[in-house]
Formats: C-alpha cells, structure tokens, sequence
C-alpha cells in the first residue's frame, strides 16, 4: 500500500498519464506564463503603442490597443496567466484605464520575484517585501 504513495514510484496508477512538477518548476512556468502574456500586449503600452490585429474563430477582426480587449480576445489556458486577464478586467471595471500597464508591472514584479526564490530568499519574506513597497 504505501508503494503507490512513494514519492519515486511513477508507475502507480496515481500517475499514470501525468508528469510531476516541482515547486521551482511550476514557479517558472507561471512566471514565464506572464512574461509571455505581458510580451503580449506591451508593444501597446503608452501613447505610440501599437494596435493589435486580433481574429476570433469566426473571422471577426478585432483592432485595438487595449489591454483588456486584446487579452480577454486571447482566450488564455494558463492558470497563472488567466489571473493576468482577471486582473486587467478588475483595473478596466475599477479605474478604466491602465489594463496594459498593471499587466506588465505585475509579470515583472513576478519576474523578480522569482530570482530572488532562485537567490534562496524564502517567499514568505518577498512577499513581505513586496506588501511593505
């Protein structure tokens, strides 16, 4: 019985068909998640920001340069990045304005979180870090 929950035994039924990520892994993977989603959208940053073509499933085209259009027309699988989305929909619902910028802060501010979780600093103490900034 206890095989099946060994930490080493990938041929358990618990994992079949799945692959086990680490904790750095999926760290990585969510920043890098919202890199590319705020790569997406920052060439439209700022007042000579370029708009975005944009074509849905049924050949609708879309142009804009809005941070909260293009990304809620990008249908996003990513958990980290569908939170990217969310929190451009909750800056355009709230202030209206600053859906890109708030995207790109927030992958960057990711972006240095995790190399200093690489630089052996605990989460726990950026995240304080970042409340008290």
């Amino acid at each position: 019985m206890s095989g099946i929950f060994d930490a080493n035994n990938q041929d358990s039924a618990l994992f079949i068909g799945g692959t086990r990520v680490s904790g750095q892994q999926v760290r990585s993977q969510n920043v890098m998640a919202a890199q590319s989603i705020a790569n997406v959208i920052k060439t439209s940053l700022g007042p000579v920001g370029l708009d975005k073509m944009l074509v849905d499933d049924v050949g609708d085209v879309t142009i804009s340069n809005d941070g909260a259009t293009i990304l809620q027309l990008l249908e996003v699988e990513h958990p980290a990045g569908k939170i990217l989305v969310k929190l451009a929909q909750q800056q355009d619902t709230e202030v209206g304005d600053g859906t890109t910028s708030v995207v790109v802060i927030a992958a960057e501010l990711l972006r240095r979180a995790n190399e200093l979780v690489k630089s052996h600093i605990h989460p726990a103490t950026v995240i304080a870090g970042y409340r008290l900034a």
